[in-house]
């Protein structure tokens, strides 16, 4: 068993053809210069052990590298896939409650809804961070092939070489003030669904009872056309949350001007909403019977209620939200 000739075919049998017979006799003849005069088959193993493993050996002299994304692009490659995957699963999850409320005919119950709604959303979340993963890994791969340097010193964001210059431009961020990609997930994810319930209150937000066929919607609570009087400055405020959770996700932490960009959406949409809550038309007739009826009270008393408890609760909730926010901006 003649263990040169076997290692000179396993590296060259992994390499184009055009390069073998060359790259056989520079190997060929840079064993011959290690090896000492009548050597053994021991002086051979010690040879082939120096010069590694065939496949590593092998890669060495092709143009391409043997993995996907080395260590050149991968950290790159990751905090793009960790950026850009929380946002599509939003955008992917809100159009699909767009698609799903567009053809919506009132006639399921609204377990159904939500069930089917968490159903296609899962597919669909899968179906989009499939095809990121593979655009993105192919963009990287092409890349990775197409450069002919020969460094695997990772790069940084800006796709040029580490220096320690760079640390400068690194600022700390204290745990408690940085702003997690679950946090922006839930705020976009909130914002979808009181939208929905919002533009859809009249098949969604309502009375419901059992019967045979399982919950079946009695009377809606809100009168529809008062809440879409009102879409203008909704939608508005649903871009303003939308642009203050993209503000979060570029920035990562809480600072001063973003506690003041909050507090002025916060006020804002506050406000819209103590609006809507004091339109004398906001509650249908149906649902305002219904409950007096049922708690032997008259309208004007349910109402205050209504009215005072909801507006109470989104004051409660904005000054939270506000104080939270410059509580941690001020952390240092």
């Amino acid at each position: 068993m003649n263990l040169i000739e076997i290692y000179i075919q396993e590296v060259t049998r992994r390499l184009p053809e055009k390069n073998r017979e060359d790259i056989e006799l520079e190997l060929r003849s840079t064993i011959e210069d290690m090896l000492p005069d009548n050597y053994s088959e021991e002086d051979v193993k010690v040879v082939l052990e120096k010069l590694g493993n065939p496949v590593t050996l092998a890669s060495g002299y092709r143009d391409q590298p043997m993995h996907l994304i080395g260590p050149r692009y991968f950290d790159i490659y990751i905090a793009l896939l960790k950026m850009i995957l929380p946002i599509a699963t939003v955008i992917s999850l809100i159009s699909i409650i767009a698609e799903y409320f567009i053809g919506y005919n009132g006639d399921e119950a609204v377990i159904n809804v939500v069930l089917d709604i968490t159903g296609f959303g899962i597919w669909r979340i899968i179906e989009v961070g499939i095809q990121i993963f593979f655009w993105l890994t192919l963009t990287f791969v092409i890349l990775e092939r197409t450069d002919k340097r020969r460094d695997d010193q990772p790069l940084t964001a800006s796709l040029i070489k580490w220096t320690p210059d760079d640390l400068k431009n690194i600022i700390y961020i204290p745990k408690k003030k940085a702003i997690s990609k679950s946090e922006i997930f839930g705020s976009l994810m909130w914002t979808a669904i009181w939208a929905t319930l919002y533009f859809y209150a009249h098949h969604l937000v309502g009375i419901y009872k059992g019967g045979r066929n399982g919950l079946e919607f009695i009377t809606p609570i809100l009168n529809q056309e008062v809440l879409l009087s009102y879409w203008p400055i909704v939608v508005i405020i649903i871009g303003l949350e939308i642009v203050v959770a993209l503000y979060k996700l570029i920035k990562g932490k809480w600072t001063k001007n973003m506690a003041i960009c909050n507090t002025v959406l916060q006020l804002i949409g506050t406000i819209v909403f103590i609006v809507i809550l004091l339109n004398p038309n906001l509650l249908s007739k149906e649902f305002t019977t219904y409950m007096t009826n049922l708690l032997t009270i008259t309208a004007n008393q349910f109402n205050t209620w209504i009215i005072g408890g909801g507006i109470f609760f989104f004051m409660i909730s904005a000054a939270i939200n506000v104080f939270d926010g410059f509580r941690k901006s001020s952390i240092r």
